[in-house]
């Protein structure tokens, strides 16, 4: 949720990509660390030619589903300069499984080579060969890493006109390993690349909590 600078609210008409039922991809391995409930914590750099600097950035997961490839959850920013409060926003995610979603997005004003020059950040997706039909032949079960997208859905707690934007949408990987989450933010009006990085706070049902707010 980087600074406005353009008012890009109108939403793409794309239809998403890599969607067809595919019985003969296996879901993505089964990660307790990827499950409703757990939360994460860590920063979002959103640095521009002007200045540097990062928002503390909590994360927490309400619903995942690795059969159909989605999950939801909510993302608060914290120490956000524009804003009174922290602000929270109601994401809901597309996992990478050749099944139900492919490293092509197909929207959001994302092109294959959007896509490819993003997923290229993270190390764990270079020994991946990816076709021209965005990974549609890979098995990813046994994939010690989970790439997702992230898209905000709407403000929870905060007006559209607080000077932040949700237009894009972030890459996202998982180490299943640790729970740690790194990502990039895609949007052609805001800074590029912006990066976030999180790690796994909890053991599901202790050791951190969340403001409370009312998802619409």
């Amino acid at each position: 949720m980087p600074v406005r600078v353009v008012d890009t609210a109108t939403p793409s008409s794309q239809t998403s990509s890599g969607q067809d039922a595919n019985a003969g991809h296996p879901s993505p391995p089964s990660c307790s660390l990827l499950s409703a409930g757990r939360c994460f914590a860590g920063t979002q750099n959103v640095s521009n030619i002007q200045k540097d600097e990062a928002w503390k950035v909590n994360v927490r997961i309400h619903g995942c589903d690795l059969e159909q490839g989605y999950l939801c959850g909510t993302m608060e920013a914290l120490n956000v300069p524009l804003a009174d409060t922290p602000v929270v926003t109601f994401w809901e995610g597309e996992i990478v499984d050749a099944k139900n979603y492919t490293f092509f997005t197909g929207k959001w004003e994302a092109s294959p080579e959007d896509d490819i020059r993003h997923w290229s950040k993270f190390p764990s997706f270079t020994p991946l060969l990816i076709e021209t039909d965005g990974g549609k032949s890979l098995d990813l079960s046994n994939y010690a890493y989970i790439f997702m997208r992230w898209k905000e859905q709407y403000f929870v707690n905060v007006g559209v006109d607080c000077g932040l934007t949700i237009a894009g949408f972030y890459y996202v990987c998982f180490s299943c390993s640790d729970g740690s989450i790194s990502g990039f933010y895609y949007d052609p009006n805001s800074s590029p690349f912006q990066k976030l990085e999180l790690k796994c706070t909890n053991e599901k049902d202790s050791g951190f909590t969340f403001s409370s707010y009312e998802l619409q």
